[in-house]
């Protein structure tokens, strides 16, 4: 079933191509970049161009407070716990990080 406003959007797809919109547009004639996961690839772009930060800045921001946290504590059996979350956190750091540069 199509969207209940695709003739509105194909009307104005329409004129802003009658009144040359699309003309020389950078990266026109140009093929497009390869990428090995496109999903992702177009969530990371519109991320970037929105200014938001990508997960693993977030990541590494919250693995930085668990290293102080860990410089704090003084009880083995919570250092020991600090140091496993520390670890996953930097596992998630790596995949978020590759996934973000594909």
């Amino acid at each position: 079933m199509d969207h209940p406003l695709i003739d509105l959007i194909n009307a104005k797809i329409a004129e802003a191509e009658a009144e040359g919109a699309f003309d020389n547009l950078p990266g026109a004639g140009k093929p497009l970049p390869a990428v090995a996961d496109p999903e992702n690839a177009l969530l990371n772009r519109l991320v970037k161009e929105a200014g938001g930060a990508p997960e693993f800045v977030s990541l590494s921001k919250e693995l930085a407070r668990l290293r102080d946290e860990l410089r704090e504590e003084g009880d083995r059996t919570r250092r020991r716990d600090l140091m496993k979350e520390m670890s996953m956190m930097e596992a998630r750091i790596a995949m978020a990080r590759k996934s973000w540069e594909k």
